[in-house]
């Protein structure tokens, strides 16, 4: 099986075990509030449905797709909002379900058949269909982990995290430039535990800045959907240390991410939405 095919068979699996979450859900649970600031689970599921829809808009019709990232160059900090709203103020929650349904469907069927080689634009360099499909797996997991903490539920890992392990470290450098700070020159040491006991690692050994920790803490970190304080996530290193401050997996702003556990008011969780998600 090649790379491509499984990252597209793992973007299917990510996407059915968040439609399991919510297919079950009434109408007042669907409108419930998430961690991210005015969302509810309609719009974690809106914005995929949006997502998959420009993804699909920009492997299909590129100069068509170069509309949308005019509107999101002209409006950056409120067009990823303005979207989610659009979708659940016209849609009920059956019908926004089948419209995510579809287009990921669609977006499905589309990157099976790309050429080798292709190259589909984004919001910002174009992208390869691995990449392009790793990313959508990652923001789907990322808002799925939204939805499932405002439902109270317990995800299990899986092995679907590597993709998103992989994209927060291959983000680092794009992490250091939306804080304006200049990235390390040498590579560091990414050492990451799955739930069964094996070791994912990326970077050189003898690297003398060095992260290790849980596969799972990590990528909650690099997705900003919990604080650093709260996970198993550690750094050897200055520049490490300072990594972990401003990691990121995901393209546009990082948003204030959320508020340590320890400091939380009752209710609060202290997560907003943080932009385009999908790195290159």
């Amino acid at each position: 099986m090649s790379a491509v095919v499984a990252v597209i068979d793992d973007l299917r699996e990510e996407s059915e075990e968040l439609d399991a979450l919510v297919r079950v859900l009434d109408a007042a649970a669907w409108y419930g509030p998430t961690p991210a600031e005015r969302w509810t689970v309609a719009h974690q599921i809106a914005h995929l449905a949006w997502t998959d829809g420009v993804a699909l808009l920009a492997a299909t019709e590129p100069e068509r797709f170069g509309g949308e990232v005019a509107k999101a160059l002209a409006a950056p900090g409120t067009f990823v909002d303005e979207a989610a709203d659009g979708l659940v103020a016209a849609h009920a929650p059956d019908a926004l379900l089948t419209r995510w349904r579809e287009g990921r469907r669609r977006l499905e069927e589309v990157l099976r058949s790309a050429p080798e080689g292709a190259r589909i634009p984004w919001y910002g360099p174009p992208m390869s269909v691995a990449s392009l499909a790793t990313a959508r797996l990652m923001e789907t997991w990322a808002h799925g982990q939204d939805v499932a903490d405002a439902l109270g539920v317990d995800r299990g890992p899986t092995a679907r995290l590597r993709h998103v392990a992989r994209i927060g470290v291959r983000a680092r450098d794009y992490a250091y430039g939306v804080h304006g700070i200049t990235p390390p020159e040498d590579a560091f040491r990414v050492e990451l535990r799955t739930p069964e006991g094996e070791m994912i690692a990326y970077g050189p050994e003898s690297a003398a800045q060095r992260v290790t920790g849980p596969l799972l803490d990590f990528c909650l970190l690099v997705t900003r959907r919990a604080h650093r304080d709260d996970l198993a996530v550690t750094a050897e290193g200055p520049e490490a240390d300072q990594w972990l401050s401003i990691a990121q997996a995901f393209a546009g702003p990082p948003g204030p991410g959320r508020t340590p556990r320890a400091a939380r008011r009752p209710g609060q969780d202290g997560h907003r939405h943080s932009g385009q998600d999908g790195h290159r």
